[in-house]
């Protein structure tokens, strides 16, 4: 038997291949000045107590104070976050991530009497401020404020959930240290023997392994160690839904859904649309699953069988760099400063940390705050195409949060979580397109439309699915339903017969599948994938078929940051979410996509 194939620990990483943070700090010790400066603002908070309704002047005055102090906390934040999620075995950095936690908590707590204060202002006085000049640049923000008049309670009630955050994010902090410090997810044989450690970073490069023993293993032994704490995930799954529908009826909400929707201004009917919309249109994913089943020459379609490349020809590696260029000039429609852009924080300015660590957190993810570098957290892999994907993706992200800080002040500089995945997917539609029209080879060609079949497979119909299950498990809670393991296993499997159809065979373990899903920690987060990637879709076929107003109106889109509600956003971009016609776009160009893959792999 081989050895086992170790993560390095963090400190034999080299520095370029690791993000460069010296922007936000130099070290800890600069760190830590801002840090307990930003716990002197506490007690600031209470000058303007029983203030707010005297004047526009005062009222500014409140606003630019806690603007500023919210500046502040982000930047401090971030920086131990970054930190934090280098090494998630770092005790130091595990601890400085929970006292900024617990230094924001006292800020809102100190803070938490400013919205029932304006809502105490009479709304004829309100209006009159409104109208001031003093309150001009403030006014979108208020009027943000003041559509929740309805939910927010009194200063003492207040105070209480704003006391209660810390608390009320357990369940998800267990979660993420349980499934990245803690689980053992043991090691898996490779084509030569050799014990390989399965980690969340390499799962789904075992799913792709042209070996159907592998992918077998790797899914049995991923999902083994779920079922041995199948009871504690059910237990944190069912606290995090309970916690959601605490503070939901604490504001007087209708539903937790309602909810989470309101603060983005998205109407409910988007959300029914979706799922609606993909409930019609699951035909041609059941015709993707035969295809599919075709190709392999299996005579039973398995979850593990999902992902695998289609063609074993096809040979993938491409260094970081190498990756870097190829993005950049898939993006070149976007324009000279964009790439340059994209180009010079890649490569130069470092703002990716590039490579799996031992105790790094897993996945990736884009970050940072307004007075720093867009960050990525990447686990990239040479030998994944899928890895150059979400990079890609990744900086989509970045070059968005660049532009809104760049052409926004902070107030209106932070988008919403709707139109987050928009300039993301956006960026991975492109790098298909350009990898298509470099190639010529019949095999690559195949991959990469079946890879874009995935994409829209994972993205559409799987984030549609898991959106489903939220609103299912939130419903049953609210009408008091226990949410057990039999619960959640029994609606999920609903959810997969429904989704897969009868083409694939669905082992028992994927039920467990529920149980590893971090963004059920976020409820009603999931669906905004969905919609993001019909949203991306209709924008990249109107910046292609379009002119010079049709990429202005994209790029507008990048630098409008939060100065709109979403949905608006999203119109100003020619793109109309309230209607379920993007979404049938995605759904009739994935069709049309099966199509392709089907006469490819004929030939």
């Amino acid at each position: 038997m081989g050895a086992k194939s170790q993560l390095a620990p963090r400190d034999d990483i080299p520095e370029n291949d690791k993000w460069n943070l010296e922007g936000l700090y130099t070290s800890d010790a600069d760190w830590q000045p801002d840090f307990d400066a930003l716990k002197k603002e506490i007690p600031r908070y209470k000058g303007f107590k029983g203030t707010l309704g005297r004047s526009a002047k005062r009222l500014k005055a409140c606003l630019e104070f806690s603007m500023n102090v919210s500046r502040q906390g982000e930047k401090v934040a971030t920086y131990a976050h970054l930190k934090a999620d280098e090494d998630k075995t770092n005790s130091l950095y595990q601890g400085n991530l929970d006292r900024v936690k617990r230094v924001l908590t006292r800020l809102g707590e100190a803070g938490s009497y400013i919205s029932s204060e304006l809502m105490s202002i009479p709304q004829k006085r309100m209006n009159q401020f409104l109208r001031e000049k003093e309150l001009d640049f403030y006014r979108f923000h208020l009027e943000q404020i003041l559509r929740f008049r309805k939910h927010i309670l009194s200063e003492k009630e207040e105070s209480l959930l704003a006391a209660s955050t810390e608390m009320s994010q357990a369940s998800g902090e267990v979660f993420g240290m349980l499934d990245t410090a803690d689980l053992k997810l043991g090691t898996v044989k490779d084509e030569d023997g050799v014990e390989i450690q399965l980690t969340h970073g390499n799962f789904q490069s075992f799913l792709q392994n042209q070996s159907r023993r592998i992918r077998r293993e790797a899914f049995e032994t991923y999902y083994s160690e779920y079922g041995d704490h199948k009871y504690t995930y059910a237990s944190l799954l069912s606290n995090s839904i309970k916690r959601d529908i605490f503070y939901a009826r604490a504001r007087k909400y209708p539903s937790v859904r309602e909810d989470a929707l309101f603060s983005e201004n998205i109407p409910t009917q988007v959300y029914d649309n979706l799922i609606k919309t993909v409930h019609k249109n699951l035909t041609p994913l059941y015709r993707y699953f035969k295809v599919r089943k075709r190709v392999l020459g299996v005579d039973e379609l398995h979850f593990y069988d999902l992902t695998v490349p289609l063609t074993k020809e096809v040979k993938w590696r491409a260094t970081f760099n190498e990756a870097v260029k190829k993005i950049t000039s898939a993006l070149g429609l976007l324009g000279p400063d964009y790439v340059k852009t994209l180009r010079k924080g890649l490569l130069k300015e470092r703002w990716v940390d590039r490579y799996e660590n031992k105790g790094k957190r897993s996945g990736a993810y884009s970050s940072g705050c307004y007075d720093s570098n867009p960050f990525i957290l990447m686990n990239f892999r040479e030998e994944d195409l899928n890895a150059v994907y979400t990079l890609a993706h990744e900086a989509g992200h970045s070059l968005h949060s660049h532009y809104s800080k760049k052409h926004q002040p902070y107030l209106y500089s932070d988008y919403t979580i709707f139109v987050a995945e928009v300039a993301s997917t956006f960026n991975e539609a492109l790098l298909t397109r350009y990898l298509l029209q470099e190639t010529k080879d019949q095999d690559m060609r195949t991959y990469l439309v079946g890879r874009e079949i995935d994409n829209f497979r994972a993205t559409l119909y799987r984030q549609t699915m898991f959106a489903e299950f939220e609103h299912k498990t939130h419903e049953l809670a609210e009408k008091g339903e226990p949410l057990t393991v039999e619960t959640f296993q029994t609606l999920y499997r609903s959810l997969l017969d429904q989704y897969f159809g009868k083409g694939v065979l669905l082992d028992e373990a994927l039920n467990l599948e529920c149980f590893r899903i971090p963004h059920f920690y976020s409820s009603f987060y999931v669906y905004k994938y969905s919609t993001g990637i019909s949203a991306a879709y209709s924008l990249v076929d109107r910046v292609l078929n379009g002119g010079k107003e049709e990429l202005q109106d994209y790029q507008n889109f990048l630098k409008a940051g939060g100065s709109k509600y979403p949905i608006e956003l999203l119109k100003d971009a020619g793109i109309d979410m309230t209607s379920p016609e993007p979404v049938r776009k995605a759904l009739k160009r994935f069709s049309s996509m099966v199509d392709r893959l089907d006469l490819l792999t004929k030939n």
